[in-house]
This record gives C-alpha cells, structure tokens and sequence, in this order.
C-alpha cells in the first residue's frame, strides 16, 4: 500500500512564561517605586529593582505538546485522534497541516491536505462565502474550472445558498462549518484532516458528514483524520485509532481496542477524579460512594455493545433518616442531552431510609438503545421536596455502546430507540392449501 503520511519521533515544545506577583501596592508606593527603578537602571543597566537581573521578573516553563510520536498512515485509511484534553490532538493536526513547524522529528506527506481545525480560520472573513470557495480552491491548487465543476456539490451541500453573497465574518458558526466542511471535502484534496469542531453542527449535519468521509475514503481513496471527543462517531466512521496522552503516543491500533483503551484511562486515571475513591460526593444528608457502570461480571467499564446489559451500580450512605428518598437516574442523548428515560427506585418495595450504608443497582436491558454514546445521570432527591444529587462533577457517567442491533440497518433507523421487538407470523395460509 502506499505511504499517505509518515511521521517520525515528532515533537513540539512550546515556551510559557510566568509573570511574578507581589502584594498590592498603593498609587503613593506605585509612583516612589517607579523612581526607585528609574535610578536604579541609569546605574545598573541590566540589574531589577529586586538588585536581580531584569529577566528573572518573569519566569519560563518548558511544555512539551507533543513528545517522540511516531507513526504511519496508509493512502484511503480513515484514523480516529483521540484522547482528553491536552493530550496533544489539536498540536498533531497543525503540524501535520503546517500551520506550525515541530520542534524536533519529521513529517512526510504525500498528497494535498484540506484541514478543518477551528470555527474562522481558512477563510478570508471580508470575502463571501462564494469567493472563498474559489479562494480555498485555488490554494489546494486546482484551476478556476475545476472548482467550477465541484461549485454547485459544494453549495448543495452546505445547504446555505441564500448567503453566498454575503461576507463570512456574518455569518453563525454553525453556517462557517457548514461552508468550510463542503468546501474541504469536495475540492479533491488527498487528506482531509478534521477536529472537534463539527460538534458546533446540528445532529443532522454531523451525520451528514461523517457520511461523506466515510464515502470519500471508500470510494475515491482519500485518507480521512477525525478528532472527536464522541466515541460512537469514531467507532463508525474509522477503521484504527491512535490515542494521545499528555503528548504521547499510547496506543495506535484498532479502533475498538484503542477506544476501549481510552475509555478504560478516562474513568481509571490517577490524574482524574476517580469515580471509585472513598466518597465522591458529600452533602449534610448523605454521602454517595460509588457510581458507575458494569457488565454482568461486576468488570467495570465504560463501552459495551447494545447486545449487553449495562448495569450502573450506586453505592451512598444515609447520614439522618430521609423519608421520601429516591435514588435514580436519567438516561441521556450525549449531543443535545435530551433525557431517553428516567428511572428511579422507588419501584421498591421495601425502602430502608433510615441511616446507614446503602448498595442498589439498576440493569439497562440490552437491545434497547442505538449505536451511540450516551450520559447516565445520577438523580437523588426526596419526592416533592427537594433534589440532594443535581448537577455535580461526578453525576455523570458517559457509556458508548457500538454495533448495531439490527444488521440491515445498522443505527440509521429513525428514532431514539431500538428495542428488539418479537414479530409472530399468526393464521398464515398459503394459495391453493
């Protein structure tokens, strides 16, 4: 196969200074302080006020975005970038668009890239959108014709006509990554590199396209790059991953593995706020232990396939009798937050309130949802009173689940759900029996 990009013990350090602060001084000090300065230099040139040399006002740290990442891609492969923030993702994509150059390493790259990093850059902003198609076009290096010939595909798809005339500094986010992502995917680059930022598009235009990277990588060999934070997207769309963390390649494999690698580090990393310490939410009335999600083996983890059960485990202790508290949870679309369902335990029978440590769990059947990655909000309150667990850091959890539960559609099926319904053929008689 041929070599599409290949990159090589590439890193990219950046310098950050900090500004070193005092206590606050009045004007009257302010002023005499400047005098003192002023006296200072004209006798000592290169000394501070401090008696120190005038540099150590501030001070620079070393930070290195990237760090020794190698790694190669072949022509028409579409690779998922992922990773938390900071890990990097943003710094590679730059590099290799050349929007920046590494500090040490190498990059080779073979073909023409079209890169779709941030919401206002890549287009001029007093240019309308039509001249900056033609604009975009002719810097890929294609002739006025070529891009005459894609121009009506990419205002198609777009689907924002009535504001071709009009300079894009007006226009919405959402209507600049409309334009930008046509323009990139239509005029014919080799690489189409793309960030997070089609997040700023509505559920529709996502799909839209991811469907067009997944067709132009398949169909006419390009080689796609995807950063998104959404793991469902990159399950679909990418066939390997690479992971990033803290500049550092972890993991370049296949795109299951990788994203299992992921989500295994995002909720089990020292570096984070571990869902599983001794308590990760206090309040006066009680105190919540745990709250995550398992298999049926008890294994925690974060990534299951609709064909399982995801069993979300909460463990709290009561500090002072409740009456009316309800332990639930709110089952939550990840891209607009829209609740799929909420189910609480007070479908118990029996509800112990009275002080003490409490272990209950909740089973999601599986075949119910889509492909996806949902949020699963933890809900604790007394009924007509008050909410105890609303709105913390640590109420949330974040599943994905992939491969779909019905193969001749896959997840495209309208709606929010996908429960495996049972059809019975009854009273059935063929002609002539």
């Amino acid at each position: 196969m041929n070599t599409a990009i290949k990159v090589d013990n590439l890193s990219k350090k950046y310098i950050i200074g900090h500004q070193q602060h005092g206590r606050y001084l009045t004007l009257r000090e302010t002023m005499a302080q400047k005098f003192k300065d002023a006296g200072k230099r004209l006798l000592h040139p290169f000394l501070s006020s401090s008696g120190q040399p005038l540099m150590s006002l501030s001070t620079t740290e070393e930070l290195w975005a990237l760090k020794d990442v190698s790694f190669e891609v072949q022509q028409g492969d579409r690779i998922g970038i992922i990773g938390r923030n900071g890990a990097g993702k943003t710094t590679l994509l730059k590099l290799l668009s050349r929007i920046t150059e590494p500090t040490t390493g190498r990059i080779s790259i073979k073909g023409r890239i079209a890169s779709l990093l941030e919401v206002g850059t890549g287009f001029h902003p007093e240019l309308s959108g039509r001249e900056n198609i033609y604009l975009n076009g002719s810097i890929l290096g294609m002739t006025k014709s070529e891009i005459k010939n894609k121009y009506d595909e990419i205002v198609e798809f777009a689907e924002i006509e009535k504001f071709l005339d009009t300079p894009v500094k007006r226009y919405s986010s959402g209507m600049y990554v409309r334009l930008a992502f046509a323009v990139a995917a239509h005029l014919e680059p080799e690489i189409l590199i793309v960030d997070e930022v089609l997040a700023v598009g509505d559920t529709q235009f996502q799909k839209k396209c991811l469907g067009k990277m997944d067709y132009v990588s398949k169909h006419e060999g390009r080689t796609v790059l995807f950063v998104s934070h959404n793991m469902s997207a990159v399950s679909r769309l990418c066939e390997s991953a690479i992971l990033l963390d803290k500049g550092k390649l972890c993991t370049y494999g296949p795109v299951e593995k990788t994203v299992q690698t992921y989500m295994n580090r995002m909720f089990y990393d020292e570096d984070l706020p571990a869902i599983n310490q001794d308590i990760i939410w206090k309040h006066d009335d009680l105190d919540v232990i745990s709250f995550h999600a398992c298999d049926e083996s008890a294994k925690r983890k974060n990534y299951f396939t609709t064909s399982e059960h995801i069993n979300i485990n909460i463990e709290y202790k009561i500090k002072k009798r409740l009456p009316g508290l309800r332990v639930g949870v709110d089952f939550m679309a990840h891209l607009d937050g829209d609740i799929i369902f909420r189910s609480f335990d007070d479908d118990l029978e029996e509800q112990d309130r009275t002080p003490g440590y409490r272990q209950v769990m909740c089973s999601i059947p599986p075949d119910l949802v889509k492909n996806g990655t949902y949020l699963i909000k933890l809900q604790i309150g007394i009924h007509n009173v008050k909410w105890i667990c609303y709105d913390s850091i640590y109420d949330k959890l974040e599943v994905t689940l992939t491969d779909g539960v019905n193969k001749l559609y896959g997840d495209s099926r309208p709606g929010r759900i996908m429960p495996k319904i049972d059809w019975v053929y009854q009273n059935n008689h063929n002609e002539g029996s």
